[in-house]
């Protein structure tokens, strides 16, 4: 797992950013961070997790999206006393046939993945932009990571407050998505969007 400081200004208020499969900064570079700091978690080829303090600030927010809704639980030690946690297009089981990505599409997409299914992958993510400028991974590395995320075990579930679910979802299914966070009592907020939503945004705070 890699990490890297979007912004580390002195703030007193932070966002922690687990990313997508696949993905980097790029897909998020334009959102500007006011008085935040943020930090972002991305490339999930391994789940080692890195020593952070955050107790230095006040407020602290967990944004995740995609994968790393389920991924970000494996810091729930270290997460658990956020002051909030919203996720985007991904919930906390994201490999099932009803509350995620249904298991055999996703254990055939493992199976068959190569460079052409990536890129018809990526197109499903979004068709504004092209995705594959946002990662310099090789196709194998990208499949070794969607590996990685299907072999985690996860222990401890951190409670999120809000969901931020795409109708147009092509990757995490919209009702398995709505399914899964109503079972879970969270706030659900649909906006017409493509998997990748951040262009609807400017900043980081608009998503809080």
């Amino acid at each position: 797992m890699n990490y890297k400081w979007l912004n580390k200004s002195g703030n007193n208020k932070l966002i922690v950013f687990f990313n997508g499969w696949g993905m980097d900064d790029k897909v998020v570079s334009h959102l500007k961070f006011n008085d935040f700091d943020v930090l972002m978690f991305y490339d999930y080829l391994n789940t080692q997790i890195p020593d952070f303090d955050f107790s230095k600030y006040d407020y602290k927010v967990l944004i995740a999206w995609s994968m790393g809704v389920y991924v970000c639980n494996i810091f729930y030690d270290k997460l658990k006393d956020f002051n909030k946690f919203i996720a985007i297009n991904g919930t906390q089981k994201p490999i099932d046939d009803n509350y995620g990505i249904p298991q055999l599409v996703y254990n055939l997409t493992v199976e068959n993945f190569n460079e052409q299914s990536s890129e018809k992958f990526m197109k499903k993510i979004t068709t504004e932009i092209d995705l594959r400028k946002y990662t310099g991974r090789s196709t194998e590395e990208l499949k070794q990571e969607l590996i990685s995320i299907r072999d985690l075990k996860i222990e401890k579930y951190l409670n999120f407050n809000k969901a931020i679910i795409s109708t147009k979802d092509r990757i995490m299914p919209y009702k398995n998505q709505i399914r899964f966070w109503q079972k879970m009592g969270v706030e659900t907020v649909e906006i017409q969007a493509p998997h990748y939503i951040f262009n609807f945004y400017k900043s980081w705070d608009e998503l809080i």
